[in-house]
């Protein structure tokens, strides 16, 4: 099995910065920066899923591999549509709920990629029995 350090604190900042900002709605004059330094953040996240690295070498765990490959996909794909919804769209109340909506099938994401790894491991190491 093959572990990237992707699911260290570092790179997890970026999503715990993004749902922060997110969680403050902005308020007049702040829209501007506040659409801004979510862009910002939604970029850390990209890094975190374009980085993040697992390959299981069990054999039993490629499909699940190949499921979270393609989640990673659909989530990269949400977050590009996202981009200029962020900079752009009026209704800004529902660009910070599907944001958020994001962030929590980033995080999801993330564990069952750490449950996938552990899995693997456990498997090398002759599982539970």
């Amino acid at each position: 099995m093959t572990l990237s350090p992707t699911v260290h604190a570092p790179p997890l900042h970026a999503l715990v910065e993004l749902r922060r900002v997110l969680r403050r709605p902005p308020e007049g004059a702040e829209l501007g920066r506040w659409r801004w330094t979510v862009r910002q953040r939604m970029s850390g996240v990209r890094d975190l899923l374009l980085h993040e690295a697992v390959t299981p070498e069990s054999g039993w765990l490629e499909p699940r591999h190949g499921v979270a490959l393609r989640e990673r996909r659909t989530l990269l794909r949400r977050l590009s549509a996202l981009g200029p919804r962020v900079l752009e769209a009026p209704d800004v109340e529902a660009v910070r709920l599907d944001a958020l909506r994001l962030v929590d099938d980033v995080r999801h994401h993330l564990q069952r990629r750490n449950d996938l790894a552990w899995d693997d491991v456990e498997g090398e190491l002759g599982g539970s029995d």
